[in-house]
């Protein structure tokens, strides 16, 4: 691929998902799997106001393919950044505890993975004194709700008692209005199918329930056996309703498996029955449940996945490498990596026409292996 050595800066736009939950859930351990970091967890709510930040690898089967046939000098993965959030208690809409620096540090976020804890051990106490998901879930997302309920009705006031009205704040205020009937249904508004012009009003106001949300149920090895936990079908049941994902991940496990070396682990998994570590799992369905794909380039001097939005056209997508690519964007060569992996060879795929050029407007698919062809 050709390409100058900086000559324009890189356009990188890196997803920032926050970890929330209350304390004494797993946040901390999940962040540390996550990133590969190595800070203190407690057994007890420590008070902390600081959002911890690191990077996550999006483990991808198709980025190890192409390092094994291409043997490049380098090979990078998707990422996405992760945020530790500060705990949040009962009243953090209002600015209780910790409460402003948890709301300014959801604001900072691209969407939320909310933990929420199964697990029993009487050595790490609940900060409610008793294991209640739903409770803990309603919790989160109330304070969320009511942040926003607050800011609108501030808004619509303003507007309402404005002595003159123009279109604009008319439109503005019908949306507005649309978003308040939803969150005093306890329904956040990513939930609401609005148009662009609708969500266009919207922007400016960086709302908490905007941000889309996945469930992690943090349960214990027992319950993983079991297959059972506390309220268990009640919660897929508000999954559903709510639009909420929803999966479950023993972190104490995970912990344990992600200790051990390669070999190790293989065996661990064989015989816990695990096909796959849940906290890679998690990494992949976050990354992929908020809309993100990935496109691959590979070489000698690297194999790499490059994070996209899905529904990019090619043209945008090679700004994600370099600037002066998509300034002088000429064809996109374009090969499946099904039909890669397949056939086992670039020559090979090319000997049975697969190999193919598109355009400006071609909307890049997942999985798709790129060299874009420029000109400046």
């Amino acid at each position: 691929m050709q390409e100058k050595n900086n000559a324009c800066k890189r356009v990188i736009d890196v997803m920032k998902i926050g970890l929330t939950g209350l304390p004494t859930v797993g946040k901390t351990t999940f962040f540390n799997l996550l990133t590969h970091s190595d800070l203190e967890t407690s057994a007890f709510s420590s008070g902390k106001t600081q959002a911890h930040v690191g990077v996550a690898k999006i483990p991808d089967e198709r980025v190890d393919f192409l390092s094994s046939l291409y043997k490049p000098k380098k090979t990078t993965y998707a990422t996405m950044e992760i945020i530790d959030l500060p705990g949040l208690v009962r009243g953090s809409s209002a600015g209780m505890g910790m409460g402003n620096q948890f709301l300014e540090s959801v604001r900072r976020v691209d969407a939320l993975v909310q933990i929420v804890r199964a697990f029993k051990n009487e050595n790490v106490a609940h900060v409610e004194g008793d294991i209640n998901p739903l409770r803990d879930i309603d919790t989160i997302n109330a304070e969320l709700l009511l942040a926003d309920l607050g800011i609108i009705e501030t808004r619509i006031e303003r507007i309402e008692s404005s002595k003159k009205i123009n279109s604009a704040m008319r439109e503005e205020l019908a949306v507005l209005k649309k978003c308040m009937a939803a969150l005093e249904e306890e329904l956040p508004i990513y939930s609401l199918d609005l148009d662009d012009e609708e969500k266009e009003h919207l922007k400016t106001f960086n709302f908490l329930s905007v941000k889309p949300m996945l469930l992690v149920i943090n349960i214990d090895e027992n319950q993983l056996s079991s297959g059972d936990y506390p309220q268990k079908e009640e919660l897929y049941k508000y999954s559903r309703e709510k639009g909420m994902p929803i999966m479950e991940i023993c972190a104490q496990m995970e912990v344990e498996i992600d200790r051990l070396d390669e070999e190790d682990k293989k065996l661990f998994m064989e015989e816990a029955g695990i096909t796959e570590p849940g906290i890679d799992r998690l990494a992949r369905t976050t990354y992929e449940y908020f809309g993100l794909i990935s496109f691959l380039t590979a070489g000698e001097d690297e194999v790499k996945a490059w994070t996209i939005k899905k529904g990019t056209t090619a043209h945008r997508a090679a700004g994600k490498i370099h600037s002066d690519i998509e300034r002088g964007f000429i064809r996109a060569e374009v090969v499946k990596y099904s039909d890669l992996r397949d056939l086992g060879s670039m020559a090979r795929v090319k000997e049975k026409g697969l190999y193919r050029l598109e355009g400006k407007d071609y909307i890049v698919q997942d999985g798709d292996i790129i060299n874009f062809r420029f000109n400046i």
